[in-house]
């Protein structure tokens, strides 16, 4: 079969989709490192940027598996809507009060609390919204275009936002925040979805309960989403990205933003090539290398003391993640069912959530009780540990193909 040509995969849907996607991936990026900047800023201590991780984590426990419930009954497009207005009222008190003088830690958490929440309906339906815009054969490709895009998205918030901050100080993140989440907004107003396997009946506990039995079941699709929470909960470092640069790498908030977005140039280029390059069929194969190659350089950048060094390293973290992250999107959605999808995305998101933010909370701790170089590298040997046992445990997730 020859490849689908460009006119056949960019539609209008799919372009508007991938500039909503875009504009919201930039704002949570440089939201996530101006706050995680800002709490540093105030308290001065790793306890509280792992904290931050927690305070993230906690409204995915019963929050996103309900968001998943709600995206298989509603319209998706417009769950991702209105789950946005919330983080658009959230930047807006934000910059207000970091204007008037008046911010503090306690409400900087409160603000991260409730864009946690809005992010637990928008995702989940963001997710299941892409396979109803292209035909099944050209999803691979359609994963890949938007990984791209999350890719680039995810490079520039940090890296932007460390750039303004130093230039305009930190309350112009915040309005810069806004206005990307009305961008997003405005994509999603453009967008016609196509068809939605919708069932109407309420949301309810034997809902959620058979997207919790589906995920069980596959052991693909759980595989590929144990490894993803284990493996970035022992080997992330991104919560400990302001303490790098301020304290062992001496960069300021200049370099905080090019060391925060070098993880996502990585991806992006990696995108890239994924994009050119034939799709990759041994999913399950690539899937397990591209984690083992995450944790061994993210050993590399816990012990460096080198700024360009801790650049290459970091942007190797971001290309091994982003491989990892087409093979597991293309495996989970291919894999479930459109009726199911919703609920699926949510179990996903959930473990998700558990490896970025317990992931920090994680770092955070360790680093406070021990040093963060002990905690980077000691979560880096953890991963590769990890790798190892669910590629014995799991031959189904290691024999993975896509037909």
């Amino acid at each position: 079969m020859p490849p689908p040509s460009r006119r056949e995969l960019l539609t209008g849907n799919l372009i508007f989709y991938l500039g909503s996607r875009f504009c919201s991936g930039t704002a949570m990026t440089m939201l996530r490192a101006a706050i995680a900047w800002h709490v540093f800023a105030l308290t001065h201590s790793a306890f509280h940027l792992g904290l931050i991780g927690l305070v993230q984590f906690l409204p995915a426990l019963g929050l996103t598996l309900i968001g998943g419930a709600v995206a298989d009954t509603y319209e998706r497009r417009r769950i991702i809507m209105l789950a946005q207005l919330l983080p658009l009222t959230c930047a807006l008190i934000l910059f207000a009060a970091t204007r008037g003088g008046f911010i503090s830690v306690p409400l900087l958490y409160a603000m991260v609390l409730v864009i946690a929440c809005s992010a637990s309906f928008e995702n989940p339906a963001r997710a299941a919204l892409l396979p109803t815009l292209v035909p099944r054969e050209l999803f691979p490709r359609a994963v890949t275009l938007a990984s791209t895009g999350q890719a680039l998205a995810f490079m520039s918030g940090p890296a932007g936002g460390g750039f303004v901050i130093a230039e305009f100080g930190i309350q112009s993140v915040y309005a810069s925040y806004g206005v990307l989440i009305s961008g997003s907004l405005l994509g999603l107003a453009l967008l016609r979805p196509g068809r939605q396997s919708i069932e109407r009946r309420a949301v309810s506990w034997p809902a959620v309960r058979e997207g919790l039995r589906f995920v069980r079941r596959n052991h693909v699709v759980l595989g590929c989403m144990s490894l993803d929470m284990f493996a970035v909960i022992f080997g992330g470092a991104a919560a400990l990205l302001p303490i790098y640069a301020t304290e062992i790498l001496q960069v300021g908030p200049k370099g905080y933003g090019v060391l925060s977005g070098s993880l996502e140039a990585g991806a992006l280029l990696t995108s890239i090539a994924l994009v050119a390059l034939p799709p990759i069929h041994r999913a399950g194969r690539a899937l397990l290398i591209a984690v083992a190659v995450y944790g061994a350089a993210t050993i590399g950048f816990g012990l460096s003391r080198w700024f360009p060094l801790s650049i290459a390293l970091y942007m190797l973290v971001g290309v091994a993640d982003q491989v990892s992250v087409v093979m597991r999107s293309t495996a989970i959605q291919l894999s479930t069912p459109d009726e199911l999808r919703g609920r699926v995305s949510s179990v996903n998101f959930i473990f998700i959530g558990a490896s970025n933010q317990l992931g920090a909370v994680e770092s955070g701790f360790v680093a406070a009780l021990t040093n963060p170089t002990f905690s980077v590298v000691s979560g880096g040997i953890g991963c590769l540990i990890v790798v190892a046992m669910l590629a014995w445990r799991l031959p189904e997730l290691r024999r993975y193909q896509v037909a």
